[in-house]
């Protein structure tokens, strides 16, 4: 296994969870704690034997560092607390070296999330739906943005590198 697809092994660990995220977020409109520490979790569980101590540093300063940011994005009404602490947790998840290009990621994930919601709504989406990021001006589910951004990484990077 090349060193670049070894840098996303525990990304792929947190595969499973990222999909719960998204479609939890679709259907409720929250992100609960148990699955951001559940992805924590495999973290501290994972990395110890499958990255060198100086990448794990490097993954927890990003962490903390958007935990920061997104604070104060919760703090102005930008962001819910449920996102910051997920986008805070993906990133225990993704390489040091890539997170520019993690950047373009979300972006694009974030674009793809609005479309497919709004999409949805439109042909789907009723005042009564069971699936509350699908009823009328409800809030959008960045769940979907950030598990499509988790999913989209390796890919990205692949292509870039190639």
């Amino acid at each position: 296994m090349s060193p670049e697809l070894a840098a996303f092994l525990p990304l792929l660990l947190v595969a499973p969870l990222l999909a719960a995220m998204a479609l939890g977020d679709l259907r409720r409109l929250r992100i609960p704690n148990w699955l951001v520490l559940s992805m924590v979790a495999v973290f501290v569980l994972t990395a110890p034997f499958l990255l060198p101590a100086p990448e794990i540093g490097w993954r927890l300063a990003a962490a903390v560092a958007v935990y920061v940011l997104g604070l104060a994005g919760f703090a102005l009404g930008l962001w819910s607390g449920g996102d910051v602490k997920a986008v805070s947790a993906l990133m225990l998840f993704l390489p040091s070296a890539t997170l520019t290009i993690y950047a373009f990621t979300f972006s694009a994930s974030m674009f793809a999330g609005m479309t497919m919601v709004l999409s949805l709504r439109a042909v789907i989406g009723t005042p009564e739906s069971a699936w509350r990021s699908l009823r009328p001006r409800a809030e959008f589910p960045m769940g979907v943005s950030i598990a499509l951004s988790g999913f989209l990484l390796p890919p990205a990077v692949m292509l870039l590198i190639s």
